[in-house]
């Protein structure tokens, strides 16, 4: 462990010590973010997922600063270059960008100009002028006039020294920093269509002429514009001034106004034109993209938790159908735990004779199997289909719900499907896929790349390793966060329990199936290798239902067992009398059962865990449905009031699903009639919303709605404290910034 590591995360997260490096011991040992955060609060002073998310992010970041110090102490010194002061500079470097700034004069370099120059034997001419001591510059260039180093005449001379001097400034400390806090406070995006691209670029028809300050742009645009440069469609640059530029940069090296300061003074512009622009430039460029995909991965991050923390229909009998025209529908049947009992294919809209087939078919398999509810796909023939099967006459009220069955497709053709239903075709497994979401999302989407879910933006263009560390982390945190019944999870949800992972999740699994279910949690100790560790990281995540002990069922950990036990032994009755009994809970007094152990914390968990065991802490299922005979695009009208499912939130507003196959789009200056900066404030994928629609272009698919009580009128804007300073911009600099791959938004900053 290191200490100055942990010295500067306290300082950067506005922490106590003693929660850093608690957190850092206990990850050492393995501990998973999710058992830290609910089974540790004792010895992190109760610090939260996303700040432990932070903590190991940061400590991430400063071991690949330390791997990189050490590859630059090993070059420096294996080429000579190594002094006590040297060494002593690159281990106060508290940045890459620092510690690169401090190695790039001695990094071994390519043939540049200022190296022929050097050959040339012309690096004394540099320094001299370079001084700017008064100095004649021909007189002295003269004497360095040498045909046969290639030194022609004075001229010749003077330029080899400007060359060597434009690297000196290039590669100055204290330039760089000062140019890169330019860069970053006033740099300019600026965008052109690429010649002869308008037409083959006409989507990115906004960014043709676009121009707007680097540091407050947003991601979106960030991305589209990188995304527009990748495909040659349009010519991407971020500078500041030039004038400001080279000012600056005069004010640090041009010290008089002699002809050897007009020297430097020349050097000095190509040197910036030449040399720092493009790599201050290039620096901007992953400063901004970093940044932009900080963004992005935080609004995907988002919607994904939404997503899978969607309300459960729970254990019920469903028939799913996947919507078809020409092909049919295809439908199967699932019991309570999600087992595919039988599958068929109905045509109800091919003809007549074929949907009194299927009205037939359809009645006869709901009364077979006792079906409790029918999920219905929202791809193509989705609303007719619903319409359909409402219009049937079912012996009982049967709910038909609309179903989001994106990414369904991706979990048929997958090995996990294949491997579930060697002989199914991949309709019939996307049946089931959409029958078991409405059942559980949570349990139905972890089977999916969370990238085929349909809730992001710019995916493909972010940080690939950077957005699926954080997807990870959500559904690791909504898994653990939900529970897992042990006895029924599958394969893909154990994975992402904590302490587990793909082959303790596969033996889970193995043994259940040889075994039969799970009695107690002391039986997962008989499972091939689930170590004490691992047990100890996942026990509390497991729920073993109908369990002799009921804390098996609960969020309890089996480490706090004792406690509850001495809880009832103290009030001379069992553990089940105490969660049903909330007078005997009333009357505990907590603060008896502390030890050194276990805190108030801990034990008020616990208390609350008695209350209500084993609760799922997503929200109850509501009934949903769409506007009845507004289908298709063409049923939209301005001003319409519609309900509808909102089904992605980016930075610029927030897609709803209406129920005509395409998703309009509420601006973000359409959201509230106050003015918003974030659309995630007011909106969440899966919510349940009223919406106006504004406008309707058929030709374009574009559907453009608003949530305003009076659409179309400008949001009133916030109003600012005149007394609170007005933010500086962002820094391109990462070490005070929050961990990118940050899943759940900003930290909060507060000691606890």
């Amino acid at each position: 462990m290191n200490e100055t590591h942990i010295s500067n995360i306290t300082d950067e997260l506005n922490l106590n010590i003693s929660q850093v490096r608690s957190v850092s011991e206990l990850l050492e040992e393995g501990a998973t973010i999710p058992f830290i955060a609910r089974y540790r609060k004792e010895v992190t002073g109760s610090l939260d997922e996303v700040v432990i998310m932070a903590i190991r992010d940061r400590l991430t970041r400063l071991e690949e600063l330390d791997s990189r110090r050490e590859a630059v102490l090993k070059s420096l010194e294996q080429n000579g270059h190594l002094t006590d002061e040297l060494r002593e500079k690159v281990m106060a470097a508290s940045t890459l960008a620092v510690l690169e700034d401090i190695y790039l004069p001695f990094r071994p370099k390519r043939r540049t100009k200022a190296t022929i120059a050097r050959e040339k034997g012309l690096e004394p001419l540099a320094l001299l002028l370079f001084k700017q001591e008064g100095a004649d510059p021909g007189k002295e260039a003269e004497q360095f006039v040498d045909p046969e180093k290639g030194v022609e005449n004075t001229e010749e001379a003077l330029s080899g020294a400007r060359d060597i001097i434009a690297e000196m400034v290039s590669e100055d400390q204290n330039a760089r920093a000062a140019l890169r806090n330019l860069f970053a406070a006033k740099g300019m995006f600026i965008c052109r269509v690429a010649t002869g691209k308008e037409e083959e670029g006409s989507k990115y028809r906004d960014y043709f002429d676009w121009q707007e300050s680097a540091p407050s742009a947003p991601s979106h645009r960030i991305l589209a514009m990188r995304r527009g440069e990748k495909e040659e469609l349009l010519n991407l640059t971020i500078a500041p001034s030039e004038e400001d530029a080279v000012n600056m940069l005069e004010g640090l090296f041009v010290k008089g106004s002699g002809d050897d300061s007009s020297q430097v003074r020349i050097a000095v512009h190509d040197s910036y034109k030449r040399l720092l622009s493009r790599s201050m430039e290039t620096e901007a460029r992953l400063m901004t993209k970093e940044r932009a995909d900080s963004e992005a991965i935080r609004v995907f991050a988002d919607n994904l938790r939404n997503l899978l923390l969607s309300p459960p229909l729970g254990a019920k009998r469903v028939m799913g159908i996947d919507p078809g025209f020409r092909t049919g529908c295809k439908i199967v049947c699932l019991d309570r735990q999600g087992k595919l009992l039988c599958h068929d294919t109905i045509y109800p809209h091919f003809s007549e004779k074929g949907a009194q087939e299927a009205v037939s078919k359809m009645k006869d398999l709901c009364e077979r199997f006792e079906i409790e509810a029918i999920a219905v796909g929202n791809g193509t023939a989705g609303r007719e289909t619903e319409a359909f099967v409402k219009s049937i006459g079912f012996s009982r009220k049967i709910p038909v719900i609309m179903v989001n069955e994106s990414g369904a497709s991706i979990y048929s053709a997958s090995e996990i499907a294949r491997d579930e239903f060697p002989d199914l075709d991949l309709t019939v497994r996307g049946s089931v896929s959409i029958g078991r979401r409405l059942m559980d999302p949570l349990s139905e989407l972890v089977k999916i790349d969370p990238k085929s879910v349909g809730v992001g933006q710019y995916q493909h263009d972010v940080d690939q390793a950077a957005l699926k560390q954080s997807l990870d982390d959500v559904v690791m945190s909504c898994v653990n966060g939900v529970g897992v019944d042990v006895n029924r999870a599958s394969v893909q949800l154990l994975t992402y329990v904590s302490g587990l992972g793909p082959q303790l999740a596969k033996n889970i699994v193995a043994c259940r199936d040889e075994n039969g279910p799970f009695g107690s949690r002391k039986e997962l100790k008989k499972i091939p290798r689930l170590g004490p560790k691992a047990f100890e990281q996942s026990a509390g995540f497991l729920r073993i239902r109908d369990a002799k002990n009921p804390l098996d069922g609960s969020a309890v950990h089996p480490e706090s067992y004792h406690i509850v036990d001495k809880m009832a032994e103290d009030l001379s009755c069992n553990v089940e009398d105490l969660i049903k009994d909330p007078a005997k809970r009333s009357s505990i007094d907590i603060s008896r059962y502390v030890t050194e152990s276990t805190g108030i914390p801990t034990l008020r968990d616990i208390m609350e865990e008695l209350a209500k065991p084993g609760r799922d802490p997503r929200e109850d299922f509501e009934e949903f449905a769409f506007e009845s005979g507004v289908e298709k695009i063409e049923d939209l009208r301005a001003g319409m009031k519609l309900p509808g499912i909102v089904t992605n939130v980016t930075a610029f507003g927030a897609f709803v699903d209406v129920g005509v196959h395409q998703d309009g789009l509420v601006h973000v200056s359409e959201l509230s009639d106050r003015y918003i900066r974030d659309p995630g404030e007011l909106v969440k994928v899966h919510q349940k919303v009223t919406v106006t629609v504004i406008d309707v272009d058929v030709d374009r698919k574009r559907i453009s709605l608003s949530m305003k009580t009076n659409p179309g009128r400008k949001a009133k804007p916030e109003k600012r404290d005149e007394k609170k300073p007005v933010p500086k911009p962002a820094k391109f600099e990462r070490s005070k910034n929050v961990p990118f791959n940050n899943p759940f938004g900003k930290l909060s900053g507060v000691k606890v």
